[in-house]
Formats: C-alpha cells, sequence, structure tokens
C-alpha cells in the first residue's frame, strides 16, 4: 500500500510537528504527545480532557479549541494513550475548576483514564469522568465490554466544550456530557478495510461485492456481512438500527461521519437518504453535519449518529466553536 508518510515509527509524531505548524493557536508538545489550547489555563473555566488512539482525526487533538476540548492525548494508531500524557494535559488546562475526562468506551482508554485521574487527584485536581458508549451495533468487541464509543463523541466534546466556556462548573459539565452520551446512538458500514502504518495492508477482508454492517472505528467486526447495498438501503438498515434502540421524544442532531476514504460526493448522496428515512419515521432534525470527523484511517464506509436535544442542549450545541476540525460563530 502506497502512504503518504516516511516511516511507521514515526507517523504519530510528523503527524503533530505538521499540526503544530499549522495551527499555531495550539501548543503541541510532540515528545509528550499532548495538545492543548494556547490559552489554557482559562480561569474559573472546567478543563476538558479526551484522547485515543491515533487514526481518527480530527477526533482528538482536532478538536482542541475554545467551545470544545482544552486539551488531547494521542496515542500512537489505535492505540490508547498512556497515564502520563493524559496526567500532563490535565495539569496544564487546570485553573482550579476541576477537569473533565471524555473517554470513549474501549478497554485500554478506560484504564488508562481511570489511572490518570487517580495520579492527577494525587497531585490536587479535581477530575470527573464521562464514558461515551453510543454504537448500537455490537454489544461487545475485540476492543471493549459494552457498547463501543464512537461518533457522539464529537457531540459530547461540543456541547460539555461550550459549558465549560460559560464558566458552569465541573459537576454541571459532567452532568451534561453524560445526557449528551445517553441521548446519543451510532452505526457504522464499512465499504473497505482499513489499513494501517505498521501492517501495511488491509486489516481484515472484506472481498469485492461486500460490506460490513455495524463496524468500529479500527475495523472491528460488525453484526453481518452482506452482499453491497444501495445507499438508500444501507440507510434503512443503520436509521432503523438506531431507532430501534432510541425512541425521539425531541428533535434530533445529525452526524453523517465518514470513515476516511469516501468523498463527499457520497457522503451528501448518503445523507439525503439519511433525512428520507428519518422523515419516514417522523423524527423531527435540528441540525446537521456531514463529512469526516471520526474517521478510521482509509477505511471507506460511513457511520450515522443520532442525538436528541432539548433546548439547552441545542442552545450548547449552536455556541461558538473555533478548532481546526469544528468550527461556527466566531
Amino acid at each position: 500500500m502506497k502512504m503518504l508518510i516516511n516511516v511507521p515509527e514515526t507517523v504519530v509524531a510528523d503527524a503533530l510537528r505538521g499540526m503544530a505548524a499549522a495551527h499555531p493557536e495550539l501548543t503541541v508538545d510532540v515528545e509528550n504527545r499532548v495538545v492543548v489550547r494556547k490559552d489554557a489555563p482559562v480561569a474559573g473555566k472546567v478543563g476538558l480532557v479526551s484522547g485515543g488512539g491515533s487514526g481518527h482525526e480530527p477526533l482528538h487533538g482536532g478538536f482542541v479549541g475554545p467551545g470544545m476540548l482544552s486539551a488531547a492525548c494521542p496515542g500512537e494508531v489505535f492505540t490508547s494513550p498512556v497515564p502520563d500524557q493524559m496526567v500532563r494535559a490535565a495539569a496544564a488546562v487546570d485553573s482550579g475548576a476541576g477537569v473533565l475526562f471524555i473517554v470513549k468506551n474501549y478497554t485500554g482508554d478506560v484504564l488508562n483514564f481511570d489511572m490518570a485521574a487517580e495520579l492527577a487527584e494525587d497531585e490536587g485536581i479535581q477530575v470527573a469522568k464521562v464514558l461515551v458508549n453510543d454504537d448500537v451495533a455490537v454489544t461487545d468487541s475485540l476492543y471493549t465490554a459494552g457498547r463501543r464509543g464512537t461518533g457522539a463523541t464529537l457531540y459530547v466534546e461540543k456541547i460539555a466544550g461550550a459549558a465549560a466556556d460559560e464558566g458552569q462548573p465541573l459537576e454541571r459539565v459532567a452532568a451534561l456530557a453524560k445526557q449528551v452520551n445517553e441521548n446519543s446512538r451510532s452505526f457504522g458500514v464499512a465499504l473497505g478495510a482499513v489499513t494501517t502504518p505498521a501492517k501495511g495492508s488491509p486489516t481484515f477482508d472484506l472481498p469485492a461485492g461486500e460490506l460490513e454492517l455495524g463496524i468500529g472505528i479500527h475495523g472491528e467486526p460488525g453484526r453481518e456481512r452482506r452482499p453491497m447495498m444501495t445507499s438508500g438501503e444501507i440507510a434503512d438498515f443503520a436509521v432503523g438500527a438506531i431507532l430501534d434502540d432510541l425512541t425521539p421524544r425531541n428533535p434530533v442532531l445529525v452526524l453523517v461521519n465518514g470513515m476516511g476514504a469516501t468523498p463527499l460526493l457520497e457522503l451528501y448522496g448518503f445523507n439525503a437518504e439519511v433525512q428520507r428515512v428519518l422523515a419516514e419515521r417522523g423524527v423531527p432534525v435540528a441540525r446537521v453535519l456531514v463529512g469526516n470527523y471520526v474517521t478510521s484511517l482509509d477505511m471507506a464506509g460511513a457511520s450515522v449518529t443520532l442525538c436528541q436535544v432539548d433546548e439547552e442542549l441545542l442552545r450548547l450545541y449552536d455556541a461558538p466553536v473555533s478548532t481546526p476540525g469544528l468550527r461556527w460563530g466566531m
């Protein structure tokens, strides 16, 4: 496989150096693998810290900035960051108002963030945690016990980030983050396998003419493999799986997310089908976001995330944000 890299061993460090050059509004510590808002810590503001394996860009480093995360910890490709990174990030953003760890439900991430929370508290930093587990496709996977954390991470980081920027206290910011997670469900589909730099070839076999329904963001297996379906048929299946698990009482935010190798032409067409299914099911839509936000390197495919919102959550979602990967209102 051809890749725009030097050697697999330096791919994350090289990307962080490039990120630092492109975004002077961030402090990028390449050696220690921490990305921080340049104005951190902000007096009286709860710090938001997240992270995970690299390869899901712009998640998480691309969501650092006003209105979202205070800091992010990138691990190696598809590998959890280590507790030292998380503690360093927490110390860099703590203003005395506490720090919220936003953790996707993958075993390595959960264990390391738990350990980091204990170490940070030993240093006098108040820490709360929220677990993101929005994926309805499977209950357990190669990487996790329980549901995986996927697209809803964007909504948790955006809404909690807006609340933190308003100066809301740690207890309230954490409660809002948990509410967003509870109100969100996701489902992903792979049309092609993912290739990691270290392996240099597809990580699983997906024959031509087939697709995998219910994959995770590391290429984990889904519910089932089927012959290729049309965009409309995939939307029927994916949205149906979400609505089998979530009965929205309020309007929903819709994320149609590319997995890394699917062009916007296809994603917008897929969104049209997602909107059709929601209309047929009588689900009102408040906002729509289409693009590559929670990716899996070069995987072809897409995921759908729905998050039901009340007036307060929608107001916080609409609040200004300025990060490399998401910006509006500024």
